[in-house]
């Protein structure tokens, strides 16, 4: 039995270890970080005695099972599988300790830990983790042309059609825009884009509707001034799906970082045809509020082919457009030119 409890405090000990690790520094999350490291310095902890005992029973060299571990090959290629992994090596270990526990012949210090609490703990912290990761993914793909299918620029042309054609030129990411339509109209619409773009390995976000971007399991959601704030949107999102903001100074966008937004969108850089009213804040607040976040920028507002390198130069990560691309001849071609852009100013 020394040598089943050793091995299990070991495995346990390692996989809460590299959960931690993770938490600590690829998501920086303060708070699933203390709780794994709470929880493994609370479980793994013994008496000095028992450690000794554990440690004279110990024969990893004789250990039948030894030669099929180290011969076993567990195809890893994301974070995430990684999580998966080891979150459940550390749920078997628990199990296997929390039914040792129950015997009779068991070290009296084995049964006052809380091995069974540790477990379902351990099912909501992988949880967490798997969808943080799958956030933080979506978020640094947020890089290149970001395309904004605006109903009103299309007019009866098909939002699906165009999506098509943008992905084919390049965009990166795609955002259904329509203030007009019933959601009920829009459900549909948002689903057929969803399809395309998950096939194509593009973003696609849903703009003001959060109820709209749940149902049709969007990657996430872009959110104006006027919109739901971005601590309750956060609420009421899965965790998965990505938040961005409109900011137009410094102020608000060190706020929507703080509130965890994924990304900030800016602008009217220049005066736009689609939002002729806009306030036009220029290259300068640009490059201050690149300056005052880390989060990834959208910029958007009048950008075309003769303007996209600036903008980028000037510490955009996306850029945004609509007229530019929906009313060319060709919205693939325009698209490819936009997503050159990219290329020259790097």
């Amino acid at each position: 039995m020394l040598r089943i409890i050793d091995a299990n405090l070991d495995r346990l000990s390692e996989g809460l270890r590299v959960l931690e690790d993770i938490s600590r520094f690829i998501l920086e999350d303060i708070r699933i970080t203390e709780k794994l490291r709470r929880m493994r310095h609370e479980l793994i902890a013994i008496d000095p005695a028992l450690k000794i005992r554990l440690l004279a029973a110990r024969d990893s060299m004789a250990d039948v099972g030894r030669e099929g571990a180290v011969g076993s090959v567990i195809d890893r290629k994301r974070l995430i599988d990684v999580v998966s992994a080891n979150a459940r090596r550390v749920q078997e270990s628990l199990r296997v300790l929390e039914e040792l526990a129950k015997l009779p012949q068991a070290p009296a210090e084995l049964g006052e830990r809380r091995f069974e609490e540790a477990r379902f703990t351990l099912y909501e912290i992988e949880k967490e983790l798997a969808l943080r990761l799958v956030r933080q993914d979506r978020r640094n793909r947020l890089a290149g042309l970001y395309v904004i299918l605006d109903a009103e620029t299309l007019g009866e042309r098909s939002e699906a059609e165009a999506a098509r054609q943008v992905i084919q030129g390049g965009a990166r990411v795609i955002q259904l825009r329509d203030k007009h339509r019933s959601k009920r109209e829009l459900i549909p619409v948002a689903r057929k884009l969803k399809q395309i773009c998950a096939g194509a390995g593009v973003l696609f976000i849903v703009n003001d509707h959060i109820d709209l971007a749940l149902a049709t399991d969007a990657d996430g959601v872009h959110l104006g001034r006027n919109d739901l704030p971005v601590p309750l949107a956060r609420e009421i999102l899965p965790l998965d799906k990505i938040i961005g903001c409109s900011a137009r100074t410094v102020e608000l966008a060190i706020q929507a970082q703080e509130e965890e937004a994924d990304y900030i969108g800016v602008g009217s850089i220049y005066s736009s045809p689609t939002k002729p009213d806009a306030e036009v804040i220029g290259l300068g607040r640009l490059r201050d509020i690149r300056n005052a976040i880390s989060l990834p920028i959208v910029a958007l507002g009048g950008l075309n082919e003769s303007n996209v390198s600036e903008v980028i130069e000037a510490g955009a990560d996306c850029v945004a457009v609509v007229d530019a691309v929906l009313n060319a001849r060709d919205i693939r071609m325009a698209t490819h030119r936009l997503a050159a852009g990219f290329g020259r100013a790097t």
